[in-house]
């Protein structure tokens, strides 16, 4: 007997059906559903409402942060110009964590029932519907979390007292690339850098999902060799 494949059904909650892809899971993750209405995740609203943020959500909880931090690196004898250069370093950092997470982490292949569920919540969920405007910024909760890593991460890399500013600079990168993220998905820009910047990431999203990485720059997709090739662009949406 050969075993029936399993069919995920969009009008009931996703995150614990897609598991049951196994192998199949990543092709159908990566065939999108452009629209921007979202699928429903859990039965229970409580866990749903948690899935769900609204992108000014993210730098007017993260942004008094980053000047809290910042002015306590101030306060421990730094000038204005140095505490300047250390966020700016700080954001320098965040772009290479925005794209190995992105590369090694967001677009890692899974075929098991909780690695793929875990994906699906993580990535894939963005991946099968791009447009989902409240699933396009990361949780503040889920943030709140990751950013006692980052802090430890910071003080072995930094002084005592340049370490709040660089950490600082580090959540400033990431309000940047979380807002602009919302914006290549839901903005219309008609040229310059933002437009290039939306074709880039549409190509990642509809054309060349193993390649184009980056989401604020495409720095390190050239550092690193992950250009998609020149022919393959798509048109703004």
């Amino acid at each position: 007997m050969v075993a029936q494949e399993y069919t995920v059904d969009l009008n009931k909650p996703l995150v614990f059906q897609v598991g049951h892809l196994g192998e199949a899971y990543q092709e159908w993750v990566h065939q999108p559903i452009v629209s921007k209405e979202g699928p429903r995740f859990f039965a229970s609203d409580f866990w749903e409402s948690l899935t769900r943020t609204v992108w000014w959500a993210i730098p007017s909880i993260w942004l008094p942060v980053v000047c809290f931090s910042a002015s306590r690196s101030m306060k421990m004898g730094h000038t204005l110009d140095h505490v300047a250069l250390i966020v700016v370093t700080g954001i320098f950092i965040w772009t290479l964590m925005e794209y190995t997470l992105h590369r090694f982490l967001f677009h890692i292949n899974t075929k098991s029932y909780w690695a793929n569920t875990a994906h699906y919540l993580l990535h894939g969920c963005h991946h099968k519907h791009p447009m989902d405007g409240l699933r396009l910024v990361f949780p503040p909760a889920a943030t709140a979390i990751l950013l006692f890593p980052f802090w430890n991460f910071v003080k072995l890399i930094s002084t005592p007292t340049s370490a709040p500013a660089l950490f600082g600079g580090g959540l400033l990168g990431y309000v940047m690339y979380d807002c602009t993220h919302y914006y290549l998905h839901h903005g219309q820009p008609a040229k310059g850098v933002a437009h290039n910047l939306k074709r880039y990431h549409l190509n990642h999203h509809f054309r060349i999902q193993d390649k184009g990485f980056g989401i604020t720059s495409a720095l390190w997709d050239r550092v690193f060799g992950t250009l998609p090739p020149n022919k393959a662009t798509v048109k703004s949406k």
